[in-house]
């Protein structure tokens, strides 16, 4: 009998110590590394990198490679960027399990930040026509706490509305698409639906409220009593002040719910979605060192086949067709920018600190100084 439990004891010994070591792999950060030396005979450009996890004072302002237009390729002029929580969850490596999904295990695999950018074309690349020097777009691309951009310009690039400032055009791109894919696509919103989005006011919420107003939703928005009368303004039928009021306990059904925060168990979720309804999670408050919003994802798959609702989990991608719709949204005034408060690209360390705060009320803008 004891031969018999030999193998399952070492089996169970040898997970036991993989899943240790994998611990502290996954959560070692290596030393902050000193910027490469750049060529003397290349222009150079201001930029923000982080060369090591870690909180804002880990972000660098450095001199780097200015970049050209190779063929197919806009060079962008930044005039302003926005800050999301994607950027400081990058920025500090965490939840740990980001970097097995491609952030880099011991230090960042892409030391630059930011991803939503607003400037003016410098130049373009062999075979580029849809854009030309001296005009104004927007868009999203890995880098754009930095002076300059490079874009394809068959990817995440658009003309900016003339009667769109820098600032909200780059205070779009990342959130709103999230909340127009959660909506539309995840949420199979449609008119007349009645559509609960919680954590109406941040980011995501507050396009999120006016995009489900577009789609001919009837919208209830849940917040903090200090936000009620900025997601009204953004055209909320129903507001939750979650201080007061539990929004698991109403009476009212919802065909949809959008929740960005994740602040109640998924039972009682439950129980004021409708037959047949559908429960998108966005974002987490989880703050779980190793798994974090993750956990609530597995959890939603778990709990997915035994009921009759459908509960999942959505992750966006910047596509040139949602960044065109989103333009237009902009231009018609269908959604506007909700901006809390704007930096000079010299405070972006501050601009982190305070995203990652979790109190922005709608976007956070860094403007070129």
């Amino acid at each position: 009998m004891k031969k018999r439990y030999k193998i399952p004891l070492w089996i169970v010994g040898v997970l036991v110590v993989g899943v240790i070591a994998l611990r502290f792999v996954i959560s070692h950060d290596s030393p902050c590394e000193a910027a490469p030396a750049l060529a003397a005979d290349k222009p150079t450009m201001k930029g923000w990198v982080h060369r090591c996890y870690g909180g804002p004072e880990s972000v660098t302002y450095e001199d780097l490679e200015k970049p050209v237009p190779a063929d197919g390729e806009v060079i962008v002029k930044v005039r302003a960027a926005s800050v999301n929580p994607l950027d400081w969850h990058y920025m500090r490596g965490k939840p740990y399990v980001m970097r097995l999904m491609g952030s880099g295990v011991g230090k960042p695999t892409d030391p630059f930040l930011g991803v939503d950018f607003a400037g003016v074309v410098e130049s373009v690349g062999k075979s580029v026509t849809r854009f030309k020097p001296g005009d104004e777009v927007f868009g999203g691309r890995s880098g754009s706490f930095s002076e300059y951009v490079r874009v394809k310009a068959s990817r995440n690039i658009v003309v900016k509305p003339l009667n769109v400032s820098f600032e909200e055009a780059a205070a779009a791109p990342v959130a709103a698409i999230t909340a127009l894919q959660a909506l539309r696509d995840s949420g199979r919103v449609k008119a007349g639906d009645k559509v609960l989005i919680n954590g109406a006011s941040g980011g995501v919420g507050t396009y999120g409220v006016q995009i489900a107003k577009a789609l001919g939703a009837e919208v209830t928005a849940v917040c903090s009593g200090r936000n009620v009368d900025l997601v009204k303004s953004l055209g909320a039928d129903h507001v939750i002040d979650y201080t007061k009021e539990n929004l698991t306990q109403g009476s009212t059904r919802y065909d949809v719910i959008v929740d960005n925060v994740v602040t109640h168990d998924l039972g009682d979720y439950g129980k004021v979605l409708s037959e047949g309804g559908r429960f998108v999670i966005v974002g987490s408050l989880n703050d779980g060192a190793y798994l974090g919003p993750v956990a609530d994802v597995i959890e939603a798959a778990a709990y997915d086949p035994f009921v009759s609702q459908s509960f999942g989990f959505m992750t966006s991608e910047m596509k040139p067709e949602d960044l065109a719709t989103l333009r237009d949204m902009l231009a018609e005034g269908t959604i506007e920018s909700a901006i809390d408060r704007t930096y000079k690209m010299s405070e972006v360390p501050e601009a982190l600190r305070y995203v990652e705060t979790g109190r922005a009320r709608g976007k956070v803008v860094v403007v070129m100084e």
